[in-house]
């Protein structure tokens, strides 16, 4: 990410498109955890709890177009 990131508030995301996108990030982030033992929904669930306790954040990259989630400071 670069300077032209902004972050997405989750009240202005679709909870349907919310799910959506921490689903495309885990499954794209976390396959080395495939042998977990979480399941998808498990590990959809903690990162949107990462969200909502703002141990993580939704930033959209203008120059690129693409978005990331990624751990806040």
């Amino acid at each position: 990410m670069n300077d032209d990131a902004i972050e997405i508030p989750l009240d202005r995301i679709n909870p349907d498109t919310l799910r959506k996108l921490i689903e495309e990030f885990v499954t794209r982030e976390w396959s080395e955890l495939a042998d977990s033992g979480f399941t998808l929904d498990e590990k959809i669930d903690q990162v949107l709890q990462q969200l909502h306790d703002k141990q993580a954040r939704i930033m959209y990259d203008t120059t690129s177009e693409t978005w990331n989630i990624i751990a806040s400071h």
